[in-house]
């Protein structure tokens, strides 16, 4: 299967070498969970897009500096690419500014939330039953961060995930789209990394030395889960993969 990521932004340059882009993190993170999947990459914020929906079996949007709001050119082609790929029927998973333009897309209102930040591990609830997640499964831990949010429920989505300072943190669109306002993709170490690079200058220090404090070496994520819940989501199946290979994931440039 050919996995189409979309890549809103890439990680700072600081942090690159050790903890790759954005789009290499997802690559590491699904390709552990199922080693068979392909990937090619389409840098959109430089307006590098596939020529069509159909291009890719399924389609990733990563996250972003950069808010839906700015309403940038290629955030706009991005939108009707998102549309587009939601008539075609494949499968769309959107995390942070991707869960954001998605629901943009959709007509919901996405803006800087009054209550700050969310940063670092957070724990979101489940709401309702899902096909692609264990039905004893109630919630989920991973790293946040961001300060815009959806702050209305998009037209044709269902509530995902929740948590009282991120109402609509999750959103499943028909079975067609999956979205997360937070990341599975970063680890623990990148996280803090990213807090301690913005600490100050971006994000209040306050606010980032509480999050850091969440961060201890023993705590755990919940991403290994979560990646299991978006390779079920795009391959569509219900129950854990069998088979896969042993050899690494497979990237196009």
């Amino acid at each position: 299967m050919k996995i189409g990521i979309l890549a809103a932004g890439i990680s700072p340059e600081e942090l690159r070498s050790r903890h790759g882009s954005y789009a290499e993190m997802f690559i590491a993170l699904l390709g552990a969970s199922e080693p068979s999947f392909g990937f090619r990459t389409y840098e959109v914020r430089n307006d590098d897009f596939p020529d069509a929906a159909t291009d890719c079996d399924g389609w990733i949007i990563t996250g972003s500096a950069c808010g839906v709001y700015d309403n940038l050119p290629w955030m706009v082609r991005l939108k009707q690419l998102v549309l587009a790929i939601y008539q075609s029927g494949r499968p769309l998973v959107g995390i942070c500014f991707g869960h954001q333009i998605v629901a943009s897309a959709f007509g919901a209102r996405v803006e800087k939330f009054d209550g700050g930040w969310g940063v670092g591990r957070q724990y979101y609830r489940i709401e309702g039953r899902h096909a692609f997640v264990e039905p004893d499964t109630r919630g989920f831990t991973i790293n946040a961060m961001h300060q815009d949010q959806v702050l209305e429920q998009p037209a044709g989505a269902k509530i995902f995930a929740t948590s009282d300072f991120c109402r609509f943190a999750g959103l499943v669109y028909d079975d067609r789209i999956f979205t997360l306002q937070a990341h599975p993709e970063f680890s623990l170490e990148f996280e803090a990394a990213l807090l301690k690079l913005r600490s100050g200058a971006v994000i209040p220090q306050a606010v980032a030395e509480g999050a850091l404090a969440t961060l201890a070496p023993d705590a755990s994520l919940d991403s290994a889960l979560v990646a299991r819940w978006m390779v079920r989501f795009l391959t569509g199946l219900e129950g854990p993969l069998d088979g896969a290979e042993a050899a690494g994931p497979k990237t196009e440039r």
